[in-house]
């Protein structure tokens, strides 16, 4: 039975990823850092989670010498880093990926409970969702993020978080991800998974999920199949999700390996 849905943030609810980065970059320039994240090296640190520890492998891996005090500079980095994510969600009015407003919809209407499970702060979540919803509309009943977790992705750290908010076993519900290192979370925490490419997880296998899609789709305008399970017109609906959902025979078990490095 599927009782409830939990989604990632970054590059699933939304196409964030860039605006961290540039967030990142307006915060070292207000701090007169000479420094400048372009989108190949920030793809390459997206395979450190958690934009605190991206910070910490950055300074670590490029500016060694000067690590101590640049670590002590951290935190102040990363709150302005935080404003400036805000204030860019603000300016550009982020919407929500293909397919998210409508499931979400879907679910809420059937009685399904909804969860976020991510590795992101709390403040850059309420951004999002007071962007793309109505200020009463409280969508997600658990929000879990990644201040709260022990360990980042690929630990199940946060999403069993999430499982204990909502309680509810990993087997009565489904997790919407687009990372290698957010399915092998979600894995771990006993959820099946539907994954999705995002513009930085273009290259990232998505081994492990039962369906990958491009996004969950609209109407007029379909996804495109990946690997897996695939979705009648193009679009991943609530109706059918329950439908595959009850033919996974044991969420609990690692699902076959896909080949979906494409």
């Amino acid at each position: 039975m599927l009782r409830a849905l939990i989604f990632d943030v970054d590059g699933t609810l939304a196409e964030t990823e860039d605006l961290h980065r540039q967030a990142f970059n307006r915060a070292f320039a207000e701090l007169g850092l000479p420094w400048r994240w372009d989108e190949a090296l920030y793809a390459d640190l997206l395979t450190v989670m958690g934009g605190k520890e991206r910070l910490a492998h950055y300074i670590d891996t490029r500016h060694a010498a000067e690590a101590e005090a640049l670590h002590a500079l951290a935190p102040e980095i990363h709150a302005r880093k935080t404003r400036a994510y805000g204030e860019l969600v603000t300016e550009s009015g982020l919407p929500l990926r293909p397919g998210i407003a409508r499931l979400i919809a879907e679910a809420r209407a059937a009685g399904l409970r909804l969860a976020v499970a991510t590795t992101t702060s709390r403040p850059n979540v309420d951004r999002l969702v007071a962007a793309n919803f109505p200020p009463d509309a409280a969508p997600f009943d658990v929000i879990a993020a990644g201040d709260e977790a022990n360990r980042k992705k690929p630990a199940p750290d946060v999403f069993l978080l999430a499982l204990a908010g909502l309680d509810i076993p990993a087997s009565e519900a489904v997790a919407f991800e687009d990372s290698a290192a957010g399915i092998s979370s979600a894995r771990a925490a006993g959820l099946p998974v539907l994954a999705t490419r995002s513009r930085y997880t273009e290259s990232h296998p998505l081994d492990g999920a039962f369906s990958a899609v491009s996004d969950l789709g609209e109407p007029e305008r379909p996804h495109r199949h990946i690997a897996g399970v695939e979705w009648p017109g193009g679009v991943v609906d609530l109706a059918n999700l329950i439908r595959v959902h009850a033919t996974l025979d044991d969420q609990s078990a690692p699902f076959q390996a896909m080949g979906t490095s494409r």
